[in-house]
């Protein structure tokens, strides 16, 4: 079992360590580029493709045993693990980040032969005020700290107290901002105030990455998702997530395909490798394997890693730690024994 595990890991396709994946692929950090309105009006997304590429995805792949445990194990190394609730409190932040360093019960990474390995999660994503507790909980550990901003999740703050949460945030510790843009400037087709606004964010985050939360649920058309995609990217956004996870209509497939090819796209153009994040409503490991498989697909295995791939999830590994102990043991465990921090 264990062979079969480093097979799938070597091939690109599975497990790889922190520094293993950090290093593969290695590009400079986009550094933005100038507005380009042409660029934007000749963005196209044939919907109906964009539908049947996805239909067609089940029948074309399908991964059984020990390929799908070393996916899933993937899966896990690219898990931002996610508290944002209004009742958060030190002690939920800590029990996460215990789970962030240990994201895979012992017993089932001895049984897969992966103990060697260095396991964990992408990152550890809290508000503002958890980031101290959070830094403190991961210290000694390559997790790094994210951090909501710029009024998440609606993003209706004031510009300069948007710019001020980053700076703060930034100043505390945290080495990734995920924030959001305002929607207005999407839906009214402002596309020149949504690069000012997004190269503002990029620079007030110095040398923390940036993630651009769209909210693709909220942005009227899957046009309008990748030409925001591609605005975002060219004012230096260093990844482009699809949702806050908490709009009515968050992560899917479809979307996630028509902003993974703005992406290669991008790095076609202009060079750089951005990431990607696809957030809210993943919560299945069969789910997760649809993402990651479409994303190989379409960027490559230089994407299959936490550098340049994210899910924004909690309960999904809950899920796939449910389904790697179905492989080591045959039986399915009550999804309440697998803990969520």
């Amino acid at each position: 079992m264990k062979d079969s595990l480093e097979v799938a890991a070597d091939s690109g396709t599975g497990v790889a360590t922190r520094e293993g994946a950090t290093a593969r692929g290695c590009g400079p950090r986009n550094l933005g580029v100038p507005f380009d309105m042409r660029w934007i009006d000749a963005i196209r997304v044939n919907l109906s493709a964009i539908e049947r590429r996805i239909e067609s995805l089940a029948g074309r792949r399908t991964l059984k045993r020990e390929w799908q445990a070393a996916w899933l194990l993937k899966a896990v190394t690219c898990i931002d693990l996610t508290t944002l609730a209004g009742d958060d409190t030190a002690g939920r932040v800590v029990r996460l980040c215990a789970k962030a360093r240990s994201p895979i019960r012992p017993d089932l990474l001895k049984a897969l032969g992966m103990t060697a390995r260095s396991l964990t999660v992408g990152a550890v994503c809290v508000y503002h005020d958890m980031i101290a507790t959070a830094l403190e909980a991961l210290a000694g550990s390559a997790i790094p700290v994210a951090a909501v901003s710029t009024g998440f999740p609606a993003g209706h703050t004031p510009m300069a107290t948007k710019l001020m949460e980053i700076e703060a945030s930034v100043a505390a510790g945290a080495q990734e901002i995920d924030i959001v843009i305002s929607r207005r400037h999407v839906l009214s087709g402002n596309w020149r105030a949504l690069y000012d606004e997004m190269h503002a964010f990029r620079s007030a985050c110095g040398a923390a990455h940036v993630k651009a939360i769209l909210a693709t649920g909220e942005l009227g058309s899957i046009v309008k998702v990748a030409k925001a995609s591609t605005v975002c990217m060219m004012a230096g956004a260093d990844f482009v997530k699809t949702s806050t996870g908490m709009e009515s209509v968050n992560a899917t497939l479809p979307v996630s395909l028509a902003m993974m090819r703005t992406i290669r796209e991008f790095q076609q153009r202009c060079g750089f490798q951005i990431g990607f994040k696809p957030a809210g409503g993943i919560g299945t490991a069969k789910q997760a394997l649809a993402y990651l498989i479409l994303l190989k697909e379409e960027l490559g295995t230089d994407w299959l890693t936490p550098r340049l791939f994210r899910f924004g999830a909690s309960r999904l590994l809950s899920d796939i730690e449910r389904q790697l102990e179905h492989f080591v043991t045959g039986r399915y465990s009550a999804a309440q024994r697998h803990a969520l921090g």
